[in-house]
């Protein structure tokens, strides 16, 4: 789903962003049902530029279940960016499996961290988001972005969508909406193996 810009200035920093050749991408956010379909020129163009260093993580809080976390304390470590709302159904479908690669890598290496930048006022509570992660189950460290920060510096357009960072702090893979969950884990355990 696409988030409309509540910022004055982003509609023309996000058009400057839209004719850089990485990202190809619409510049208004929203739900993953709007994004490029796999093997779109713009969803080429954004696998064949994904190898980058990852944006900083700015603005977050309150954490829940961990302290704050910041991407060049992690180095050395495979990072899973997940930005999700809990209002959204496509986000919900993707948290069992969140969850489970939380719990099947976390010893190995992974560290997930859930971003969470609300869509709707109620989204903005950090009670909410607390009662939505026992509900749900999740044990990694998750932060809220109610002010957009790390979801503009990382230029993030969809909810859900995942960043896969390797041990030196590139993002090595992305993938926005549900599904893809093997090709996802594969690249989690390449990441993992990777030196």
């Amino acid at each position: 789903m696409k988030r409309p810009m509540s910022h004055s200035w982003a509609g023309p920093a996000l058009a400057l962003a839209a004719t850089l050749a990485a990202w190809q991408w619409p510049a208004t956010p929203g739900h993953a049902a709007d994004a490029p379909a796999a093997g779109s020129q713009a969803a080429t163009a954004t696998a064949a530029s994904a190898l980058r260093a990852a944006p900083p993580l700015v603005g977050l809080g309150p954490w829940f279940n961990s302290p704050p976390l910041n991407l060049p304390a992690l180095r050395g470590k495979v990072v899973l960016v997940d930005f999700w709302t809990h209002g959204c159904s496509n986000c919900i479908n993707t948290l069992p499996h969140v969850q489970a690669w939380h719990q099947r890598y976390k010893d190995q290496g992974l560290v997930v961290i859930g971003v969470h930048t609300p869509e709707f006022p109620s989204e903005l509570e950090a009670a909410n988001v607390q009662a939505a992660i026992r509900r749900h189950g999740l044990g990694y460290p998750i932060a809220m972005d109610n002010d957009f920060r790390t979801w503009e510096a990382w230029r993030n357009a969809y909810w859900p969508a995942l960043y896969l960072i390797d041990k030196q702090g590139r993002v090595v893979f992305q993938h926005v909406g549900e599904g893809a969950y093997e090709r996802t884990e594969a690249r989690i355990q390449e990441a993992l193996r990777a030196p």
